[in-house]
């Protein structure tokens, strides 16, 4: 794992990337993108923005895009000016960067035998693997529950069309909800009502996922989702973290996600660990109205999701941390950089679906394996 930043200075700027690149194998790359503010409006910012991406691409030709979420401070003024890129899965969401920028950018990018884009679906297809990452869905009619429905079952037509199953083959999900205070409960329940048709229960497993605020471009839009599969993982090539010292089943209040998930490859384990807040293993919020607090007992709980996987936070990939007062964001961003100096994040505007959470975070992780039960990644 190596991490580096770069400053573009003539655009103004930064990209911080991790690189997960063993001898001979293949290479993956997550990037965060921050664009300075200069004063002027949000095509100015994106277009240099854009600009960068290109350059970081040039850094290593081996690497080619395999999706990109937008985080926008004004999304229905703003996604109509980001140039279309069919390069790559694509999602969009009004999640404001707190650094005071209109919009940030985070990209994956890897090497693989063969990229395809197909109705806003990157397929990789690499030694025997398909891994099927679908960006910005949306729809538009009905409430929240008939929306999470119609999506679900749309993204399990798509699967059973490449002979995957949403229980089987799908790693991680994230909902990103308008007005989460409210139209949260509908998602829930919808989901829970569509997995457990699937065969998903407490008793077998769930899916990691990230269930969070944030407004999709279309004004009718209630909910976007984002999702990743892999065709060609054997039954025993995915796990689930628990961490049950510190946290408990989400089954017990009521929702239906898994608290990470590792897929493991002959060469690699990928760690996916869903929005960990602060919560105990009784299902409670933990040091309510303290956001420092609040971060600390966030960060046990993802370190010890981690350790159960063999991973530590020095694996880390990525991060994106969510506010939901950005009047704490100059506190936020000072804890972070002290805990992860190098590591890329993004802090957004982005309420908790319990309005007690001020803080929640998810990320990525990537430890060396070395068996020859399964194929290398």
């Amino acid at each position: 794992m190596t991490y580096n930043k770069i400053y573009f200075e003539e655009l103004g700027v930064t990209a911080e990337f991790t690189t997960f690149a063993p001898d001979g194998k293949t290479m993956e790359r997550h990037a965060m993108l921050h664009v300075e503010q200069r004063g002027e409006m949000f095509s100015q910012q994106v277009k240099r923005l854009q600009e960068a991406e290109e350059k970081l691409l040039v850094l290593t030709p081996t690497l080619r895009k395999v999706f990109k979420r937008y985080f926008f401070s004004d999304i229905v003024n703003q996604a109509p000016c980001v140039p279309a890129d069919d390069s790559c899965a694509v999602c969009f969401i009004q999640q404001p960067p707190l650094d005071g920028s209109k919009v940030a950018l985070w990209v994956f990018l890897q090497e693989a035998e063969d990229i395809s884009v197909k109705n806003g679906v990157t397929i990789v297809r690499s030694n025997g693997y398909e891994h099927y990452w679908q960006m910005g869905k949306y729809e538009t009619q009905g409430n929240s529950y008939t929306q999470t429905q119609v999506m679900l079952c749309d993204y399990e037509e798509m699967l059973e069309s490449h002979d995957m199953t949403i229980e089987r083959n799908c790693i991680r999900t994230w909902f990103f909800v308008r007005d989460v205070d409210i139209l949260y409960k509908g998602m829930v329940e919808a989901r829970k009502a569509n997995f457990f048709s699937q065969g998903m229960t407490e008793y077998t497993h769930f899916i990691a996922s990230t269930g969070i605020g944030g407004v999709p471009q279309d004004t009718k839009s209630i909910l976007v989702l984002d999702t990743y599969a892999i065709k060609g993982i054997a039954n025993n090539q995915q796990h689930y973290l628990y961490a049950p010292t510190h946290l408990n089943p989400t089954s017990e209040y009521g929702v239906t996600f898994e608290r990470g998930a590792i897929v493991e490859f002959g060469d690699r384990k990928h760690l996916y660990i869903s929005g960990t807040a602060s919560i105990n293993n009784k299902g409670e919020v933990v040091h309510v109205g303290d956001v420092i607090k609040q971060a600390h007992r966030m960060w046990e709980n993802v370190e010890t999701l981690l350790a159960e996987g063999g991973a530590t936070f020095s694996d880390v990939m990525q991060i994106i941390v969510y506010l939901r007062d950005p009047a704490d964001y100059a506190t936020v961003k000072k804890m972070f950089e002290e805990k992860f100096p190098e590591t890329p994040f993004v802090i957004t505007l982005a309420p908790v679906c319990r309005p007690q959470w001020l803080i929640e975070m998810e990320c990525m992780a990537i430890i060396p394996n070395n068996t020859k039960e399964y194929r290398d990644y």
